[in-house]
């Protein structure tokens, strides 16, 4: 299971870490799932839902360890990296029950031919009894553009605002790199979107939306991104993402509105076949990322800590490692971050949540993947 808490791999890393002797945590094997690739807790509840990529649907009540499988669940894509996605749920919609909320989803859905794409899709959660509940009236409300071949970096990840007015959503690149700078497409981007999926107000393209034969889309929020994996909000209300770079290069992010962060122009890493991208450099027309890892640390979710169990963590970005096999903890300093720690599992680690108790809640990636739940020693 946890294997140690050990120095990370400098390299030509800008995120160099500190040397820890124990783990700041104990671990509890709590149950195991199928290829589950997201992990959320119903706001105000200890009930965790956990998406599995072939698209299935399950929760599991953390009190008292009753799971069960939620109906109505949308027929994905599955295949490569795709299937079912994140899980979202309104931060206002808190209760001390489940019962009846909106949810958000994320998928990948089949196009015309041989292409797919990701979709964010909003639907009501009804819980009628503990082990019971269903999925009514879920309609897709935002797609990527264009559908395009291949099953990979769909990114997919729904982030609510601070003040629940915006749903900002990852759109991947899907391995095509150059939409990634192309304004008329939502690969590569982040959108930020209404709670219904229009496009919101005051985005930074928006206002040339329908002008020179509607080249630009109205909902991109940043862009040059290529695969983001996870997105969070720190105290001051900032938007914070991570992403798989190139062969190197995966970077943290401060998400800023109408940024460019240069994919595929810039990268601190290179093309997998080995032909060089420039790296990033100040002055270059692009945002600069707020940490680089090369070596890769391979990214699968993060979550900026904000409880009460783990005071050293407080503000920090904690991020699951799928080839690093760990829980990442980095800190963020102003504008800038560092890796602090590198506390290593066994296995890939798919999925990171924050318990409503300040613990911490562990996926591993693939079949047969354990659920962990980390609290202070």
């Amino acid at each position: 299971m946890l294997a140690s808490c050990a120095k990370a791999e400098t390299g030509e890393s800008t995120a160099s870490a500190e040397t820890s002797t124990a783990a700041p945590f104990k671990v509890s094997d709590v149950a195991t799932y199928e290829e589950p690739w997201a992990i959320a807790f119903a706001p105000g509840t200890g009930v965790l839902f956990v998406t599995e990529k072939s698209g299935k649907l399950k929760f599991i009540d953390t009190a008292n360890g009753t799971q069960g499988t939620v109906s109505g669940a949308p027929k994905v894509d599955y295949g490569g990296q795709g299937g079912l996605g994140d899980v979202a749920f309104l931060p206002a919609e808190s209760s001390a029950t489940v019962g009846s909320r909106t949810i958000y989803l994320s998928w990948a859905e089949a196009g015309d031919g041989d292409t797919r794409g990701a979709v964010v899709g909003r639907g009501k959660l009804v819980c009628a009894e503990a082990t019971a509940c269903a999925i009514e009236d879920l309609t897709v409300i935002w797609r990527q553009t264009p559908k395009v071949s291949g099953r990979g970096h769909y990114s997919h990840r729904i982030a609510f605002s601070p003040d629940g007015k915006y749903l900002f959503v990852a759109s991947g690149e899907r391995q095509k790199m150059q939409p990634a700078q192309d304004t008329a497409l939502t690969l590569g981007k982040i959108v930020r979107l209404n709670l219904d999926g229009t496009p919101a107000a005051g985005n930074p393209l928006a206002a040339q939306a329908g002008v020179a034969g509607g080249e630009v889309s109205a909902d991109i929020w940043s862009m040059g991104h290529r695969n983001i994996l996870g997105m969070d909000w720190d105290a001051q209300g900032r938007l914070w993402e991570v992403e798989h770079g190139p062969a190197g290069g995966d970077e943290l992010n401060l998400v800023k509105a109408g940024a460019n962060y240069g994919w595929p122009v810039r990268s601190n890493g290179d093309h997998y076949n080995g032909d060089p991208i420039p790296d990033h450099a100040p002055g270059d027309g692009f945002a600069q990322p707020a940490a680089s890892w090369n070596p890769v640390i391979a990214p699968s979710d993060m979550l900026i800590y904000s409880g009460a169990m783990f005071p050293a963590w407080k503000g920090h970005a904690l991020m699951t490692g799928l080839a690093t096999q760990a829980v990442i903890d980095v800190a963020i300093e102003g504008e800038s971050a560092r890796e602090v720690a590198r506390h290593e599992f066994d296995k890939r680690l798919r999925a990171v949540a924050q318990g409503p108790d300040g613990s911490v809640w562990v996926a591993e990636d693939g079949k047969g993947a354990r659920l962990f739940k980390l609290t202070a020693r």
